[in-house]
């Protein structure tokens, strides 16, 4: 399942639906949930604005979890990710995945937020509290865990 959209989810429901479906096979399940947070310590984010592209953000949020289920055995997963404007403490983005054994539940979870991060069509307008704004780019150290991923991974642990 990936949704992408301006609504907020409700993660409780996300999960049921997913073990709903997963149902015997899946004996873990392992969920993620993103906030959005102030960009430094000494000013608090006002806002977050998120854009994407549509059809492809989706496809490539598809290709991510198809790579996560095949590599981990996983028997399901769900990625929603909100676009729009987004409010300081409100929910960004819910991941979600299934599988017989926790390691795999665990592992794939933690491959499809990375791989989100870097590889799905998504920009960030921060503004700050005191009217500034702008573009997130996207950080090194989450271009370096992914590439860790796809050679095999996992990453090492952030400092």
């Amino acid at each position: 399942m990936i949704q992408v959209q301006e609504a907020d989810f409700d993660a409780a429901a996300l999960t049921a639906g997913l073990r709903a479906r997963t149902g015997a096979q899946a004996g873990a399940l392992v969920t993620f949930t993103g906030y959005v947070r102030d960009f430094s310590p000494d000013q608090p984010t006002g806002t977050l604005y998120l854009e994407h592209y549509p059809g492809m953000c989706e496809r490539e949020l598809d290709s991510i979890a198809a790579t996560a289920r095949q590599r981990w055995n996983l028997a399901g997963t769900v990625i929603v990710h909100r676009v729009g404007a987004l409010s300081r403490e409100a929910q960004i983005v819910f991941v979600a995945t299934a599988s017989a054994h926790r390691g795999d539940a665990f592992r794939g979870c933690e491959y499809i937020i990375d791989a989100l991060k870097t590889r799905a069509p998504f920009w960030k307008r921060e503004t700050l509290a005191s009217g500034q704004q702008f573009w997130v780019e996207q950080r090194q150290a989450d271009d370096d865990r992914t590439q860790a991923w796809e050679a095999g991974g996992p990453p090492k642990e952030r400092p």
